[in-house]
């Protein structure tokens, strides 16, 4: 990663600030990005992804030549379900478009997905209207109609849903220049918002992590980002790798019988 510009969202805590020093202890010049102070990287931008015009002043302030984009930022399902979508979806995809043209030739862009986004078949039809949404339309009102503000944690598993499904349909979608997009789906994840998932979703998460010898730690899922965002990864395009203990191949098995 010596040489290579990356830019982290999410950067202050968690999962985001694993990604930050690893990507530092491998060379990269990180530039850390979050609503909150920084400390992880010598360079940081502060942006709030829920304000489209604070994330045009982002892609306005990164250089040119960046080598690679890690989408870690996120909120839990505790969150306002507008708010939720506009963080781990909508202005998500306006700073990664955004940044398109800033992107040297062979960057690499990953995506923090999640286990829960993982049912996205069976929701295609939400999942294409999630996807339709741009940063100045009413998120809001698509959220009431949508049956999005139950305290269930729907628009937390539809935003992963979507953001799975966006990986996937721009595989090729700047293959001209070798551009690539990835995403990381992890499993519980002992960050500082895991108690939000066990406030919202309870039982779910808390037989998870019975299933598993452990909840996941940061310092488990930033090897496999930092991998995705190097030159040895540029043959995986649209590719979901699921860093969850072996959480999803436990559910998978459970329901063939295996």
């Amino acid at each position: 990663m010596t040489r290579r510009t990356i830019v982290v969202t999410g950067a202050a805590s968690g999962i985001g600030a694993a990604i930050c020093e690893a990507l530092t202890r491998e060379g990269a010049r990180v530039i850390a990005v979050d609503r909150n102070p920084v400390a992880c990287a010598e360079e940081s931008l502060q942006a709030d992804l829920t304000r489209p015009d604070e994330v045009a002043a982002l892609i306005k302030a990164l250089p040119e030549g960046l080598d690679g984009l890690a989408n870690s930022a996120g909120l839990p399902p505790t969150a306002a379900a507008e708010a939720v979508l506009r963080v781990n979806l909508i202005g998500l995809k306006q700073l990664t478009l955004g940044l398109i043209p800033k992107l040297a030739e062979g960057a690499s862009i990953v995506n923090l997905a999640s286990l829960a986004g993982v049912g996205w078949p069976e929701h295609l039809p939400q999942v294409r209207r999630t996807l339709a949404l741009q940063p100045e339309d009413d998120i809001a009102g698509f959220c009431a109609a949508e049956g999005l503000n139950l305290p269930d944690g729907r628009s937390y598993f539809l935003s992963k849903e979507a953001l799975i499904v966006w990986t996937l349909q721009n595989r090729w979608t700047w293959r001209s220049r070798n551009i690539t997009m990835t995403c990381v789906s992890p499993g519980p994840v002992e960050t500082p918002i895991l108690k939000d998932f066990v406030a919202t979703l309870g039982a779910r998460v808390e037989e998870d992590m019975r299933v598993m010898d452990r909840p996941g730690r940061p310092e488990d899922i930033a090897p496999v980002v930092c991998f995705l965002l190097s030159k040895a990864a540029k043959w995986l395009r649209g590719t979901n790798i699921e860093t969850d203990g072996g959480m999803n191949r436990h559910i998978l098995s459970q329901q063939h019988g295996l």
